[in-house]
């Protein structure tokens, strides 16, 4: 809201309180000014001027030669190159010596030879955004309404000796999106009084409700609509005062009708519409919701379709306005109107506010709306514009008011006493203080020897509804540098991650120390994406957002890997073949087809290894990718949790992943087995589909994670006495997995074996299709003293022994 200081200070004696102190206590009350824009960008020594005659240049074909009266006493001589200057024009002219905005100064100058004795202004020359002009104005100098006295200073005329406070209000002080609802304001702050305009209207003999009916059949939309009927009118320019105003608001100025609607709504807050009468079907009005395919022309010449929530004003049949929004082309006012029927309502501001955005048309009509505009104003702000169409159109306002009320706006009353507000704000504030408080505000009240306040709070503040309220104006005027401030007292409780918080924290490290890059994608997917990769969701169903921005992004996701994929078929379209990604968040199950409960959102994690290792060097060549680089990722997240001994790596056929190097991830515990996750590549068949090279991905829930992580820290010393090495290669089926090979060493050799490590496997040859060697090698070592040979042969000789019974294995010759 822009609010000029000059205009201000018609309904409030502003006299030694500056601009710019005004702007400080505003703010120190509670509404933040974001600044006080000085009007006059240094303009000075500019008078208006009278143009007596205008000749050509006698060497420039695009130059005059004019003679100006600047009520200086005698007629100056000035070269102007506008195609606009006509002798008998009003012009701003800038005298010798005089500045203009940019520290420029008017010299005497000769201009082809010809002497020139001051220059003839543009608005822009002027300093005054000529966007907001009148089109006319736009190009060439500015013209002035004729009535203007000679040799008057520019600024008092232009009104750019002016201040303009730019208030950044809150959604809840809508009273301040008028110049009343800010005089009050200023008038609390500084205990002034206000005084209202003048809104009495001379009515012709004829009855307005000859003219016009007015029926409301959206009554939920629409709690009043009154409308007056002006004869006569005569369209033109509007008196140079109002032009000036609206200027200093942003508003450009249009004509006198159209300007008295946009001044009125400034100044009361409620926005005004006027309609041209003649155009309007039997002068009947009607306002009700759009129907089923209605569409209209809006006055930027825009066809809207319409939908059967907007509001519409209607002449019985067809809209002639969007109520709130914007008016018809049908029934705008042009240089040709005679009747105008005045408009001023009270539409419901979600009604206004849904239709607005839908149709990309926010005005400042629509602004007031959807904060919601004072229903005592409605009456006050139609008689104050019917009189200045009267004064300035020279319009005949028709007797009385014809209007319809759904629902009348009532005063709230809200009581609360002295004890509560010195309760809360922590002062000593006396009955005569909290009195004075409600004075200044304008607040009606009666209060009680215990001191409790029954105060009739006005309808403009529509804010306050509760005690708290009130106690919040008390402390805005009280001012809030003066309440006492009180030290903060009790128990403190430091912040703390949850386990499965810290978790997540400790994943995010190691991962991205491991080299991979976390990524965040879409909660929601492509129906389609949503049915791979469902090992770990099977039994789930898709749910469908109610409102999807588009079919790619209408269902929540059932796992993370999908995202992974178009994450991965994203960056090679762009040429990076290398990545390491992960992936930490949400997925969304449920086994219901129609909701009826929440669906379960569980953590999980997933990475995808694609691309090269190692990039080629000159002395080595690009090493890609494999299983076990997304095995490894996986072993270093359990290792983190000290899980490594509960997960077990189990072949598996998943669909959309290799047959052949794909791996289950089960949690084996006192409570059982449990599938928690899979690793492998993706099916050839879909990396192709998918545009992508070998990919391997891994996915895991993290739920169990959270529940059997040791986030114990253990420490053992370092061996002091020597360990025996020993290596065992064996012939087997070659279906027998490597886990299953070592955990069968573990429980032969007992407690003195430290470790036990695969360090070949070796297929083909004369060992048959369905065999494989694995070469283990075997550390023993005892805590507390030496091994003997003997100790070690006995125990090695138990691992082969199991490893014969348990697998068929022999010693590899």
């Amino acid at each position: 809201m822009k609010v000029s200081y000059r205009w201000l200070n018609e309904y409030i004696d502003l006299d030694g309180i500056s601009a710019e102190e005004l702007a400080e206590r505003v703010t120190r009350g509670g509404i933040e000014v974001d600044g006080v824009e000085q009007l006059n960008k240094g303009v000075s020594n500019v008078v208006v001027g009278y143009v007596t005659s205008k000749e050509k240049h006698p060497d420039a074909d695009k130059l005059n030669v004019c003679k100006v009266d600047a009520g200086q006493g005698e007629e100056l001589q000035i070269v102007c190159g506008a195609r606009n200057v006509e002798a008998g024009q009003k012009v701003p002219v800038a005298l010798i010596g005089a500045k203009l905005p940019g520290d420029f100064q008017i010299k005497r100058a000769k201009l082809r030879g010809v002497e020139s004795q001051g220059m003839i202004c543009s608005a822009k020359e002027l300093g005054i955004n000529d966007k907001l002009l009148p089109k006319e104005q736009q190009e060439g100098i500015l013209v002035l309404p004729p009535d203007t006295a000679v040799g008057t200073p520019i600024g008092e005329v232009l009104g750019i000796d002016d201040q303009v406070l730019e208030l950044d209000l809150t959604p809840n002080r809508s009273d301040c999106l008028s110049m009343l609802g800010v005089a009050y304001e200023a008038g609390a702050l500084t205990g002034r009084p206000v005084k209202l305009p003048e809104h009495s209207v001379a009515d012709a003999a004829e009855r307005a409700a000859d003219y016009v009916q007015v029926r409301i059949g959206a009554q939920e939309h629409c709690t009043r609509y009154a409308a007056r009927y002006i004869k006569g009118v005569e369209v033109g320019p509007s008196p140079q005062w109002l032009r000036n105003r609206l200027i200093a608001a942003g508003i450009r100025p249009i004509s006198n009708i159209v300007d008295i609607t946009n001044y009125v709504m400034l100044e009361y807050g409620q926005p005004l519409h006027a309609f041209d009468a003649d155009k309007i079907a039997g002068g009947r009005i009607e306002v009700r919701l759009a129907r089923e395919g209605e569409s209209m022309v809006t006055l930027d010449d825009q066809e809207r379709k319409l939908e059967p929530h907007m509001l519409l004003i209607t002449d019985g049949e067809k809209p002639i306005a969007l109520a709130g929004v914007m008016g018809g082309a049908n029934s705008e006012v042009t240089a040709s109107t005679t009747n105008i029927v005045l408009e001023a309502a009270r539409f419901e501001g979600g009604t206004v506010r849904k239709t607005s955005r839908q149709l990309s048309l926010r005005s400042e009509s629509s602004i007031r709306f959807e904060k919601g505009v004072d229903d005592a104003r409605v009456i006050p702000a139609l008689d104050r514009a019917a009189g200045l169409m009267a004064r300035y159109a020279g319009g005949l306002v028709t007797e009385g008011i014809v209007q319809e009320v759904a629902r009348a706006g009532e005063p709230a009353d809200v009581a609360v006493s002295l004890e509560r507000i010195n309760a809360y704000l922590g002062t000593q504030l006396s009955t005569l203080e909290v009195k004075t408080i409600f004075s200044r505000l304008g607040f009606e009240y009666e209060s009680d020897d215990s001191g409790m306040f029954n105060v009739r709070v006005p309808s403009r503040r529509g804010d306050i509804t509760s005690a708290v309220d009130l106690i919040e104006e008390v402390a805005r005027l009280y001012g809030y540098d003066n309440i006492p401030t009180t030290p903060i007292e009790g128990p403190t409780t430091p912040g703390a991650l949850t386990a499965p918080q810290a978790i997540r924290r400790e994943l995010r490290a190691k991962l991205t120390a491991a080299g991979l890059n976390e990524v965040m994608s879409y909660s929601v997917t492509h129906p389609d994406r949503a049915g791979l990769f469902t090992r770990l969701s099977e039994g789930a169903n898709p749910i469908r957002l109610a409102m999807p921005m588009s079919e790619d992004r209408s269902v929540l996701r059932t796992g993370l890997v999908p995202s992974l994929l178009e994450i991965a078929a994203y960056n090679r379209n762009r040429k990076t073949d290398d990545l390491a990604l992960f992936e930490i968040g949400s997925v969304f199950l449920t086994d219901e087809t129609e909701l009826s409960r929440l669906p379960q959102e569980k953590h999980r994690l997933a990475g995808l290894l694609a691309g090269s290792r190692a990039s080629a060097q000159w002395n080595r060549k690009a090493e890609p990718v494999d299983f076990y680089d997304a095995k490894g990722v996986l072993e270093a997240v359990f290792e983190l949790l000290g899980m490594t001994g509960l997960v077990r790596y189990e072949a598996a056929s998943i669909d959309q992943l290799h047959p052949g190097r794909t791996a289950a991830l089960v949690l084996e515990t006192a409570g059982g087995r449990k599938q928690i996750g899979y690793v492998g590549q993706v099916h050839p068949a879909l990396q192709l589909q998918e545009d992508l090279v070998d990919t391997y991905v891994f996915e895991l829930e993290l739920e169990p994670l959270y529940e059997h992580a040791d986030s114990a820290i253990r420490q053992k010393p370092l061996p002091r006495y020597p360990a025996i090495e020993r290596d065992i290669a064996v012939v087997l089926d070659r279906r027998v997995e490597a886990g299953r090979l070592t955990g069968e060493i573990r429980s032969a050799a007992g407690e003195l074996l430290e470790s036990v490590q695969v360090f070949d496997v070796y297929t083909g040859g004369k060992l048959g299709e369905d065999k494989k060697s694995v070469a283990v090698s075997l550390v023993y070592r005892h805590p507390e003293r030496t091994l003997t040979d003997e100790e070690v042969t006995e125990r090695h000789t138990a691992v082969r022994y199991k490893l014969g019974q348990s697998f068929g294995a022999e010693l590899r010759k």
